[in-house]
């Protein structure tokens, strides 16, 4: 038969550290092996000392050995955490997450990136309203738990809430109750007030708890906390006040006198609490009151409660349905039983699913422990990788050996096709040659025959816009004389000239003085736009004229190769007809320029062919000049 693992439940208290090992007989039933409970006195109480105080204690509860297990449940003290009931409208259960969410941020009074919170839904009410508890508690308390617990060697799968655990603890043990039952803990730093009815669950917090009574007295007394707590639980209990007479101890008199005090202001909280839970909440009034928490254990602390709620009232039994092994000491259980209910309400976590689940893990401690718990699959799967690798190694370094002694027994015949090779590739060489020269013979007498196809084309847009500028008393006459760079002056000087005109005796009408090659500009210079196309402007077109025109001011200049011609200049001069009427020499201009787009030797576009410059007039000879920046649609080689 397989041996059953056993497993601890550990609760940080503010007052106590109580260890409780616990694992489920065959039965299924949860079982008690060993408890431990360690005082932390003030210093657990106090942030300030808390985290020493704390590990001292899991170093000697932990450290003598008497329990087995390492793998652990664990809850915070209740002061640490905060604890809201919310109630959420009847929503989708999708949208209910969000919900929460959103009710958290109201809700907890830190910011969200420096707690963990959890929520659990606990039921419908009448109203179809859904109840939930929502509990929060700084990260870096968590934190402080987990560090102190992994020094000891003790690993924490669940981080559960107080009020939480103990929730479960009674349920579990009480489930056969019926009426409303009243649930008073006692902490050392504070206490809870909880109502259980059926289902139904509700909790509140006090910041009243059993340090008060030690404080009071150390300062009255004037005594160290540590003696004070000590003859607190030695001599103490709570005065019953009235007749009864005090007793002659001079201690046990203001410790008695102090506890019923501390216990009345108690009283009044659990009475406000009360009035709450039956007037906003619709609670029946409770039947029966049971106390728990180390606070509850002064004599007489039943007797006070008796008589101020009128009600019957006993310690609360977390052990009534939990097996317990013979090995336990049952008459010393049965004097801190009361003590250990969040202990039974973290074992229960494990075999059963409970009425109300929190789990306050940290996401980052989650993902590492998941890791180390697959460190051993980790490993194993290391090594088949590293052995395959070898194996892998081994074969590979086989079949290159046989490919080796393949490949010398095929050297002979390899020698003799790279040779044929070689001899092949030197064949195509000198054909590629051939060809290379041929093309380059093509080309020539391409060229050749090109600039003079370009000549004639700028002669007829020149004839053309003598035809389409004639009007009644005007009659243009055009001369042209085209001057080339230098590289092509001698080869490419001509002149064309038609009739001279009958009706004026005048200098020729429109000339193009001078092309040249268009200016080299340094790359991404920006010319503007009285360098390019700003003429235009000048010449009164808007920009969207400009734009039907192909032309931009402001345009990106691009360096060329200086082999190649790819644009030229144009400096045209003409007969200003302007006193005839006042756009006649920018209409001549941009017939011009319109004849030279609708031919197919020139490219239009942002960076083609258009107007740069300005409408230069010379009144001495009544004429007027313009240029034009001319982009051929195929460039020209100087030297081929």
């Amino acid at each position: 038969m397989l041996e059953k693992k056993s497993f601890l439940s550990v609760d940080f208290g503010a007052g106590n550290l109580k260890v409780a090992e616990f694992d489920v007989n065959e039965a299924g039933v949860l079982r008690l092996l060993r408890y431990g409970i360690h005082p932390l006195g003030r210093a657990g109480a106090q942030d300030a000392t808390r985290k020493g105080a704390v590990q001292r204690g899991l170093n000697q509860l932990i450290g003598s050995r008497i329990f087995t297990s390492r793998v652990c449940n664990a809850c915070p003290p209740g002061y640490q955490v905060f604890h809201k009931f919310i109630k959420l409208p009847a929503v989708d259960p999708g949208k209910v997450t969000q919900i929460i969410q959103f009710e958290a941020q109201q809700n907890i009074p830190f910011p969200l990136d420096q707690v963990i919170w959890d929520y659990s839904i606990l039921g419908a009410l009448p109203s179809g309203e859904l109840e939930v508890l929502l509990v929060a508690v700084k990260t870096n308390y968590i934190e402080d738990l987990f560090q102190a617990a992994e020094k000891v060697g003790l690993r924490i799968e669940l981080v559960d809430a107080p009020p939480a655990a103990l929730s479960n603890a009674f349920r579990y043990n009480y489930a056969d109750l019926e009426g409303c039952s009243m649930l008073i803990d006692i902490g050392a730093r504070s206490s809870s007030v909880m109502f259980f009815d059926g289902d139904r669950f509700f909790c509140r917090s006090i910041n009243i708890g059993a340090n008060s009574i030690t404080q009071d007295f150390a300062i009255e007394a004037k005594l160290p906390f540590a003696e004070a707590e000590k003859i607190k639980i030695a001599e103490g209990f709570v005065g019953l006040g009235g007749a009864y007479e005090e007793p002659e101890n001079p201690h046990q008199a203001a410790i008695s006198k102090i506890a019923r005090q501390v216990m009345t202001r108690l009283h009044i909280q659990i009475n406000q609490t009360l009035q709450f839970y039956r007037t906003q909440l619709g609670g029946r009034p409770p039947e029966r009151v049971f106390l728990s928490g180390g606070g509850a254990t002064m004599p007489y602390t039943v007797q006070f409660f008796q008589e101020k709620l009128n009600l019957p009232v006993e310690y609360f039994n977390p052990f009534r349905n939990i097996d317990i092994d013979p090995s336990v000491d049952v008459e010393e259980l049965a004097k801190v039983a009361h003590t250990l209910g969040e202990v039974v309400g973290l074992g229960l976590r494990t075999p059963a699913r409970c009425p109300v689940e929190i789990n306050l893990m940290p996401k980052h401690i989650l993902k590492r422990q998941q890791f180390n718990q697959k460190k051993p699959y980790l490993m194993v799967s290391f090594g088949c990788l590293v052995l395959a690798i070898l194996t892998g190694g081994w074969f590979f370094n086989a079949v290159a050996k046989v490919r080796l002694d393949q490949y010398q027994k095929r050297q002979p015949t390899l020698q003799m096709l790279q040779q044929k090779e070689r001899q092949f590739k030197q064949a195509l060489n000198a054909r590629d040659e051939a060809k290379k020269k041929l093309d380059q013979y093509t080309e020539w007498i391409d060229e050749r025959f090109y600039w003079g196809d370009l000549i004639t084309e700028l002669g007829k847009a020149l004839l053309n816009t003598e035809t389409k500028m004639r009007r009644p008393g005007i009659r243009p006459n055009i001369w042209i004389e085209v001057m080339l760079c230098k590289q092509l002056e001698q080869e490419m000087q001509m002149n064309i000239r038609t009739e001279k005109s009958d009706s004026h005796e005048a200098p020729p009408g429109m000339s193009i003085e001078e092309m040249i090659r268009y200016g080299l500009v340094p790359p991404g210079a920006n010319v503007s736009g009285a360098q390019m196309g700003g003429g235009a402007s000048m010449m009164g077109l808007t920009p969207e004229e400009m734009a039907a025109l192909g032309m931009t001011p402001g345009a990106q200049a691009q360096q060329e190769d200086t082999n190649v011609i790819s644009e030229l200049k144009l400096r045209c001069r003409a007969i200003s007809w302007n006193s005839v009427y006042a756009t006649a020499d920018s209409e001549l201009a941009y017939t011009f320029l319109h004849e030279l787009l609708n031919s197919p030797f020139f490219v239009g576009g942002t960076n083609g062919t258009q107007l740069v410059g300005e409408i230069n007039n010379d009144p001495a000879t009544h004429t007027f000049s313009f240029e034009v920046k001319v982009k051929l649609a195929r460039p020209i080689k100087l030297n081929l």
